[in-house]
């Protein structure tokens, strides 16, 4: 199944839910992003032994996403002695220093800490389109655009316009030229204010957006006057895979929001940053939405442990994903479709060959230990993953996902591939 392929049987799936370059080695950069290894912030293995009241224990593997991480024990411990004050007074000393990090990893003037992801990028839209009705271009398959309720039209106020998402997560700078509205105030239109880009791209399996689009669509949105805001969720991925410092890839940006209850391990939390204005006015906002927290330093201890010690790790995550779809197009019989080329970060997407297994039965069969399993491998192997758009099955690695985790989950696919074939007849 081609890119391209893939994408129209998202846009159709959707559609009918709706109806129901690498830096050198000594750089700046590559000290960043392999810093010191976190394994002192979790326990070994995401494959945690749970008893079915058998003779045999079963081994989790949780793949379905990068926020199931959980603060290890030296970030609880950072929780637990924050030192903390009242974060609405702008005084809980841990918070500030979390935003004072987020600036200078971002490159940015000023950071805001936010409750979530989608508050986060709510507030983006809100401060960028300050009067009602102004509207914001973006990607059709964007996080924002499919998966936050539409939470800019039902809050703010604010129109949405669409433009095809490509197979890398970028669109054509052609069509979103001609999306922009022009002859404000003319009173039949809204005004163009903001463009959205999502990086790395969750629905397209974690793709990373190349830095000359970034170029190019920042010298387009400032030729019209427009913002240009990141979701930048696993921004840190992004960079990991490019190799180059989150600052590199935010110049093109007048803010971002990045995530750190996922892969980098904190249990609440989003970083928005941008200009000294933009923030200041993103702190009314937030107050205005309810998310205007006490002694959230606690909170922050998290915050700053993930993105002082987390980013150097994520390539591991990377790896072990790559290894997980590369045993996948191994599999004998071939049950499983991976576009290797596509494989940037830490999210597999793949198809099924067998049109008689849906996504939701295989994800079943994968969740599930049987007497048969046990037998052939020696153990039983609950790996846990999501049926995805497109007729697809997602996994997602993480900081909970070790290098010995990833080859059980390897092992139970092959033998649901295997015991397919046998109930299928294609093995005799």
């Amino acid at each position: 199944m081609s890119s391209n392929t893939l994408l129209r049987s998202v846009r159709a799936l959707l559609r009918c839910t709706s109806r129901s370059p690498a830096s050198p080695v000594g750089s700046p950069a590559r000290r960043f992003l392999r810093a010191t290894p976190v394994r002192l912030y979790y326990n070994r293995t995401g494959a945690g032994a749970a008893d079915t009241g058998g003779s045999v224990p079963v081994l989790t593997v949780d793949l379905r996403s990068d926020t199931v991480t959980k603060p290890g024990p030296a970030m609880r411990r950072a929780m637990a002695e924050a030192e903390v004050g009242d974060d609405v007074f702008g005084e809980d000393p841990t918070v500030n220093e979390l935003q004072k990090m987020a600036t200078d990893i971002f490159g940015m003037e000023a950071a805001l800490f936010m409750p979530s992801g989608t508050m986060s990028n709510l507030i983006s839209v809100m401060v960028h389109c300050r009067e009602r009705g102004d509207e914001m271009i973006l990607g059709d398959l964007s996080h924002l655009h499919i998966y936050e309720q539409g939470g800019s039209a039902q809050l703010a106020g604010v129109h949405s316009t669409t433009v095809t998402t490509l197979p890398n997560g970028t669109f054509d700078l052609d069509q979103l030229d001609s999306k922009i509205r022009h002859g404000y105030p003319d009173a039949h239109y809204p005004r163009s204010r903001l463009v959205c880009v999502e990086n790395t791209h969750n629905i397209l399996g974690g793709r990373v957006v190349p830095l000359p689009f970034l170029q190019e669509l920042r010298s387009l949105a400032d030729q019209y006057g427009l913002a240009l805001h990141m979701d930048g969720a696993r921004l840190m991925n992004a960079a990991a895979a490019l190799g180059v410092h989150p600052s590199v890839i935010l110049k093109h940006c007048h803010s971002v929001s990045v995530c750190l209850s996922k892969g980098l391990g904190a249990p609440v939390g989003t970083m928005l940053a941008g200009s000294k204005d933009f923030i200041q006015r993103a702190v009314r906002a937030r107050k205005a939405l309810g998310g205007g927290m006490r002694q959230s330093g606690i909170l922050a201890a998290a915050g700053k442990i993930a993105l002082s010690d987390m980013p150097g790790r994520l390539d591991e995550d990377h790896r072990n994903a790559r290894s997980f779809a590369e045993a996948l197009t191994q599999c004998d019989p071939p049950l499983y479709q991976v576009d290797l080329a596509a494989m940037e970060t830490n999210i597999v997407r793949f198809v099924l060959h067998d049109p008689g297994l849906s996504p939701t039965e295989f994800c079943e069969l994968m969740g599930t230990v049987s007497e048969a399993e046990v037998d052939a491998l020696g153990q039983g192997v609950s790996v846990l993953m999501f049926p995805h758009v497109g007729g697809t099955v997602r996994a997602v690695w993480h900081l909970g996902i070790s290098e010995e985790d990833t080859q059980l989950a390897i092992k139970k696919a092959q033998f649901v591939a295997h015991q397919r074939s046998l109930t299928s007849g294609r093995g005799r």
